[in-house]
């Protein structure tokens, strides 16, 4: 059976217990272990003979072993296996006298301790490496890496000359000489994000033998070293083998017989630029021939030679066993444009095909200028151009794709009712779905008000999951009817029930908050496409948009209406009560001037589980959990296994920032409770706003509240979208410093809406000079969410800012790093376009076809699309 990256791990590996941790990774295939890239690699191990060890400096040396012995452990269950090594020889080529050091080696399981003693036997070659460390006055390296050496390779190769024979011979040694196993265990290590039930260096051994599998081209050769890795004591390391086409691709610079020039010399020179041809996998190598059959390129030659790249089969060798840090970092680099060539081009196939699929014109604008002359108040310039390409767009016979960015309160809603009167004054549907029944009941009120008047009347259909039956069924059958009108919606527009056979126009409010397969599932309910208009007030860069947004037009609405005054805002520290009372005084004299204020905090309740909100994540009613911890590399391994990439910050699991835990998260019922008994709210009536409350509830607080009967609203993150009460001037949000900054510009823009002075209060907890006290610092100085989206996105990645429904979860991109490779995607993009230009089809290119339609089919291009 030929190996290839579709090869199923479990045909390879016989240990059941490491291909279940390796699955647990998502690593389910060849191709999915060498696409699962380290995150960073270790320095080369210098050469060094044991007089010349420094504690706690790691080498490597030769060496040659003189005893064994092996001594249970009284303290607690156990062997510990001691091995004395002489490394006379190895040091006499440094011109230095040899010295003893003691390898120790710890383990419950007696089967393991009496495997590494048959392999460390008196006498056997060694080399050796680790950091060394003195335990009673004598040199000691404690579970070093070792490699047994051949003391005849070339008897071992010719006895019998079968490939059983000498696949025997590998299983019994590592390495067959000395040399070879000195370059092994000083070159540069790639380190992978691990889970507890598999180490970095298990990934790292494991993915070395699928690379000599992949090159022995045939399991009877390279799988019976792999397998005999995994048929082994079920802790111990899969032996390291690596056949003889694999030696074929070392690079210049590697020690030769042992020796280095100084004490600092590796056995690879991290600073010699690696020149693509020299370095590229020479044909003459079997190994190297079956690795290319397995391992095509994606990128086209021509390309790939422009930009000085690796082939693919060669970079995937260098990253996972590299000959140096500047041969990984090329692969890298060559990984990265490949991601990025790969997703520019479905990108731009993907608006190709858009351009092929029909749609309907919607000519008629009079409707809309009906209603542009009706408004009380004129345009902002941005609003005027904006409606004006909408228009444009939806004119056409193919579908418009627009992505309309705008300021909180930069005036979307009207933006979207022209479009929507638009399509209506064709005679067709248009639908505005939004996020919550809260948004879509106001958006239903303000739009009925301003459709329906002296000089127009227009048809205006709520559609929500909390609505009676009745109601519900009535609402159903009018966007049956194929009636012209608006039809306002929750997510129940995504259910089966809904039908709107006239659709011309789909308008999403906030992107964000709807998964992919919902907003295709508008798209695709009749055999003409509609329009869409996808709006968001949580600015993406250009650079994010470029990569997750690039077959849509995108607008940006940057100018506020007249009357908006900037919204002041004010860091506060909780611990200091001064500052604290004079922020409730003065929300208490907003109040008695008939304003409004909210109150935010990221719980709900003190007995919600502190792990759905407390670590980076988000909880039921939208917090998004910024942790921006210094936690040592298991504990970002370990989030990152858990978040799959979710977030880019070196946070800890369990929400500590250096070791420190934090305080936990402030909940609604608690500071409710607290705010009441305070005498600054003596007399003033609160209320509360969940996620969990009942869609009645919902209206009836939000209506209490607009009216002034409870002025003061405590709430979660629910009200951060769509929620617009003119008269509120003030918002309180507690926990500020573990937001994510889009989201706390997001909450700031609910005051400040009625054209009166407003405030926005960030309590925090952070320390002073902390990353968190940072990065508030942004979002207190700026007002510009463009700016403030850049900083977050910067700090989050762009899972976190997008959500999972966009750059997340099924995301085919593991390298491509939004802000910081933007010329890299530029680049890719200017080269897919010249690429599709060419040649449409890709029937030149099958590799990079074959690639984008599994990216296609991982959801990336209905990411973009949407």
């Amino acid at each position: 059976m030929s190996v290839s990256l579709s090869t199923p791990i479990s045909s390879l590996m016989t240990n059941k217990r490491r291909v279940s941790a390796l699955k647990s990774l998502g690593l389910i295939t060849v191709g999915d272990a060498l696409t699962y890239y380290p995150f960073r690699v270790t320095e080369p191990v210098a050469l060094k003979a044991l007089r010349e060890a420094r504690a706690g400096q790691p080498m490597a040396f030769a060496a040659q072993v003189r005893q064994v012995r092996v001594v249970p452990m009284n303290a607690r269950r156990g062997f510990r296996l001691e091995v004395l090594v002489d490394d006379a020889d190895f040091a006499r080529t440094r011109n230095i006298n040899g010295a003893i050091a003691r390898l120790v080696f710890f383990s419950g399981k007696r089967q393991y301790i009496d495997w590494l003693s048959a392999r460390m036997r008196s006498g056997a070659d060694v080399v050796v490496a680790g950091e060394p460390t003195e335990f009673n006055g004598q040199l000691q390296f404690t579970h070093p890496e070792v490699l047994t050496i051949d003391p005849d390779p070339r008897g071992s190769a010719r006895s019998g000359g079968a490939a059983s024979d000498k696949a025997a011979a590998r299983r019994m040694y590592d390495a067959d000489t000395e040399e070879e196993a000195l370059r092994r265990v000083c070159r540069p290590r790639p380190v992978y994000h691990a889970i507890s039930r598999i180490s970095s260096e298990h990934i790292h051994e494991a993915i070395l033998g699928f690379l000599d599998a992949l090159q022995g081209g045939v399991v009877a050769a390279a799988d019976a070293g792999l397998r005999s890795a995994t048929t082994g004591p079920a802790d111990v390391d899969s032996a390291r083998l690596r056949s003889d086409a694999a030696q074929g691709v070392i690079a210049d610079g590697a020690v030769r017989n042992g020796a280095a020039k100084d004490d600092d010399t590796t056995t690879a020179d991290a600073s010699r630029p690696v020149d693509v041809a020299d370095a590229d996998i020479a044909e003459t190598s079997p190994g190297a021939a079956a690795m290319r059959r397995a391992v095509p390129d994606v990128i086209p030659e021509s390309i790939r030679a422009a930009h000085g790249l690796m082939h693919r089969a060669q970079a995937f060798l260098a990253i996972h066993d590299p000959q140096s840090t500047g041969e990984f970092h090329q692969a890298i680099a060559t990984l990265r444009y490949e991601e990025a060539l790969i997703s520019q081009t479905a990108v731009l196939q993907s608006r190709q095909h858009t351009r092929h699929t029909r749609s309907r014109a919607c000519v008629d604008d009079s409707l809309r200028d009906m209603f542009i002359a009706s408004l009380p108040f004129k345009l902002t310039g941005g609003q005027r151009k904006v409606i004006d390409d909408v228009a444009a767009d939806m004119a056409q016979s193919y579908p418009m794709q627009r992505l309309l960015q705008g300021e909180v309160g930069s005036g979307k809603t009207v933006v979207a009712v022209c479009a929507m009167l638009q399509a209506v004054g064709a005679g067709y549907q248009a639908v505005l779905v939004a996020p919550t029944q809260v948004l879509a009941e106001q958006h239903y009120q303000t739009i009925s008000a301003m459709v329906n008047g002296d000089s127009m009347q227009v048809a205006v259909t709520l559609l929500t999951g909390g609505m009676r039956l009745a109601a519900r069924r009535k609402a159903l059958a009018r966007a049956a009817s194929g009636e012209p009108g608006i039809i306002i919606a929750t997510h129940a527009a995504f259910s089966s029930t809904f039908q709107a056979p006239n659709l011309a126009l789909v308008v999403i409010d906030e992107q964000h908050r709807f998964g992919v397969e919902q907003r295709e599932s508008l798209r695709d309910q009749s055999e003409l496409t509609p329009h869409l208009l996808v709006m968001t007030a949580t600015p993406i860069p250009r650079t994010a948009a470029m990569t997750w947004f690039g077959d849509l037009d995108i607008s940006w609405l940057t100018e506020l209406p007249g009357g908006r005054k900037p919204i002041r805002t004010v860091v506060v520290p909780e611990a200091d009560a001064r500052t604290m009372a004079a922020m409730f005084a003065h929300v208490r004299r907003r109040i008695d001037a008939g304003e409004r204020a909210y109150v935010v905090c990221p719980r709900i309740d003190m007995d919600e589980d502190a792990d759905s909100t407390g670590g980076a994540g988000e909880n039921e009613d939208g917090f998004e959990a910024f942790d921006d911890g210094s936690g040592d590399e298991r504990s970002q391994a370990a989030g990152s296994s858990r978040s799959s990439a979710r977030r880019s910050g070196d946070g800890n699991a369990d929400g500590s920032e250096g070791g420190k835990p934090k305080p936990p998260l402030h909940a609604v019922a608690e500071i409710a409770q607290r705010l009441q008994s305070l005498p600054q709210f003596a007399g003033i009536a609160f209320a509360t706003l969940t996620g969990r409350d009942d869609d009645a509830t919902k209206t009836q607080v939000m209506a209490d509240f607009s009216s002034g009967r409870t002025p003061v609203l405590v709430a979660t993150t629910v009200i951060e979208v769509g929620v617009d009460v003119p008269q509120a001037s003030c918002i309180v949000i507690f926990d500020a410093d573990r937001y994510g900054l889009s989201q706390l510009h997001q909450l700031r823009g609910r005051v400040g809406r009625g054209g009166t002075d407003s405030w926005a209060f960030l309590v925090s907890r952070a320390e002073p000079d902390s990353i968190a006290a940072q990065r508030l610092e942004v979002i207190h100085h700026s007002l510009d969410g463009a700016e403030i989206a850049q900083a977050d996105l910067e700090l989050r990645g762009a899972g976190d800012v997008l959500g999972d429904a966009q750059s997340g979860g099924k995301s085919g991109l593991k390298l491509l790093r939004v802000v910081k490779d933007a010329a890299i995607i530029a680049d890719a993009r200017a080269d897919a376009d010249a690429l599709l230009d060419a040649d449409p089809d890709l029937s030149h290119a099958v590799q990079l076809a074959g690639a984008v339609l599994d990216f296609t089919r991982g959801g990336e291009s209905q990411i973009v699309s949407s």
